[in-house]
């Protein structure tokens, strides 16, 4: 979800690079500021916690974000301003804003309204770090967006805080990291199944089917999708068009020369399919996503895990 192309809700890619196009002083100037750190957590997080990104974001018009489906959980801290959000069940419904938020997997897009500006860190959680983290499994959080400290009780206002007190990445990112080590508990590991599917589904970006994932487990596609979606919140199915959806998104801001070539590389029937799964996950075309975000485009496949 959150402030760039690349930040989507779950975790989208983004720039592991620091980059600042005009300096401290650019909205008094009129310019635009895109700023951007990607780190690593702390090694005993690694397993729950695929990546802090530090932004900030200003100078640009007020719009709307579209945070896009992905297969992370999504954490945002705001350090400045709070976040006004609407979705994923309604975009088009109440804003509520927020602090501090975690939205939990989906499969449609989320409404980030914004001035023009954003400063914070967002935090991409895996399944198992609903567990680890928040005490509960990644399906309690299934297409909600809720106020982070309603799972993560005094923890988040602590980080909030402290967040404000801390004058560069490096030391907002310690503070996430000690914080968050002070909670991480040893979760309950979902069933095998349930993980070889979702791993199945990772290192194909969705392009293992279903049903040949069942008859290898000895499962029927029913009951796999049954128990995949008590722990997971989604069907594998939607898991896997989420996945493939990635893709295609990751191909699409890395300028692929063409929707027909993004959708066979992407693994679509043909660009009709493609279209389809962008108007149901993303709400709009690939064209019009690009033509209408407002903030830049940060772009890096090695996130994808």
């Amino acid at each position: 979800m959150a402030v760039g192309r690349g930040l989507d809700m779950g975790g989208g890619a983004v720039d592991a690079t620091v980059v600042d196009e005009s300096g401290p002083d650019a909205t008094v100037a009129g310019a635009t500021v895109s700023e951007f750190e990607e780190v690593r957590p702390a090694p005993p997080l690694r397993r729950y916690v695929h990546s802090y990104c530090g932004y900030r974001l200003a100078g640009f018009g007020p719009g709307i974000h579209v945070g896009m489906p992905s297969r992370h959980l999504t954490v945002i801290l705001t350090i400045d301003e709070p976040l006004d959000v609407s979705g994923p069940l309604d975009p088009t419904g109440p804003v509520e804003r927020y602090d501090t938020l975690i939205g939990g997997l989906h499969d449609g897009p989320v409404h980030i309204h914004h001035d023009g500006f954003q400063h914070g860190i967002q935090l991409s959680l895996t399944p198992l770090g609903a567990r680890a983290l928040l005490g509960v499994p990644s399906a309690d959080l299934a297409s909600t967006v809720v106020a982070l400290d309603s799972v993560l009780g005094r923890a988040a206002g602590e980080i909030h805080e402290r967040l404000h007190d801390s004058a560069t990445w490096s030391d907002r990112f310690a503070v996430v990291d000690e914080v968050l080590g002070r909670t991480l508990e040893e979760p309950r590991p979902p069933r095998p199944e349930v993980i070889g599917t979702w791993d199945l589904l990772a290192a194909t970006s969705g392009g293992v089917g279903v049903s040949d994932i069942a008859r290898e487990l000895g499962w029927s596609r029913r009951h796999l999708s049954a128990v995949f979606r008590d722990e997971i919140g989604l069907s594998p199915k939607v898991v896997g068009r989420i996945m493939r959806f990635e893709r295609s998104k990751d191909l699409v801001t890395a300028g692929a020369p063409s929707l027909a070539d993004v959708a066979a590389r992407s693994g679509y029937a043909d660009q009709a399919h493609l279209a389809r799964d962008w108007r149901d996950l993303a709400g709009a075309s690939p064209t019009a996503w690009m033509r209408g975000e407002e903030f830049p485009i940060v772009q890096d496949e090695r996130r994808r895990t």
